[in-house]
């Protein structure tokens, strides 16, 4: 298995479709990408049936993670949302990741106060991530394991000043990458011209893939959620006109029963 360090070092630009479980991470691989996604938005809608508002703790985030991992041989992206430790204790959140056979997570400056929802949204101070994004990074045990330092500052105020800034200073903390959240081409090329380190984005609704290519790694974080929820929809109204789901061979035989 190639690493996501080495991968990325290849250069272009890695897609890497959110799973929600072990099976949609199969058949991720098997149809030839190159890297999985988990992230709070899958963990807390296949998990627990709930919106994605920062309140999944540490544990619920490593599990799913965990069981993904264990299912593919390709490196995992794993969300770890603001890193849930202060500085001295973040190596509680890198251990458990590395742990759980992640090739990288991602540690953001959101507070997680009313993520998600019409509440004001709230950011931590730069110099206080920072510190947490030093602290995962001394502390990893392997140094294939990546440290993503993602700023939320342009999703939440579009202030892309202030983004690139967070970003700069979490970049000489030593991330490996920077994550700006909800930019599109035009705000990513500046975040790549003022920032020398390779940059991972979500991807940008309207827009072709050519137009990510200034990524790194690309997250299609929602794929497996939404399409497991649109499939599912539709096979139980279906179901209740009378029509039974197929594909029990096909699905048996991908899983290994024969």
């Amino acid at each position: 298995m190639a690493s996501l360090r080495s991968l990325i070092s290849a250069g272009g630009t890695i897609v890497a479709p959110g799973a929600t479980d072990a099976l949609s991470a199969k058949l991720i691989e098997a149809h030839g990408f190159d890297c999985v996604y988990i992230g709070s938005y899958a963990t807390a809608a296949s998990r627990f049936g709930i919106p994605d508002t920062g309140l999944l703790a540490l544990d619920a985030l490593v599990e799913q993670a965990r069981t993904i991992a264990a299912a593919v041989k390709l490196p995992v992206i794993a969300d770890a949302e603001g890193g849930f430790h202060d500085a001295p204790d973040m190596w509680r959140t890198v251990q458990a990741f590395e742990r759980a056979g992640v090739a990288a997570i991602h540690i953001e400056d959101h507070t997680g106060a009313g993520k998600h929802t019409s509440a004001p949204q709230t950011l931590r101070e730069a110099q206080a991530t920072a510190a947490r994004i030093r602290a995962a990074v001394q502390a990893r045990a392997n140094p294939d394991f990546m440290i993503v330092a993602r700023s939320d500052a342009f999703w939440v105020s579009r202030d892309l000043e202030d983004c690139i800034a967070r970003l700069a200073l979490y970049a000489e903390a030593g991330a490996d990458m920077v994550f700006p959240t909800a930019v599109g081409p035009t705000q990513l090329a500046e975040v790549r011209r003022r920032i020398a380190k390779p940059a991972m984005i979500v991807d940008m609704p309207g827009h072709a893939l050519e137009e990510h290519r200034g990524a790194a790694v690309v997250l299609y974080y929602a794929f497996a959620t939404l399409v497991q929820f649109e499939a599912l929809s539709g096979a139980l109204r279906d179901f209740k006109s009378g029509k039974r789901p197929g594909g029990q061979a096909a699905l048996e035989d991908f899983l290994g029963y024969r």
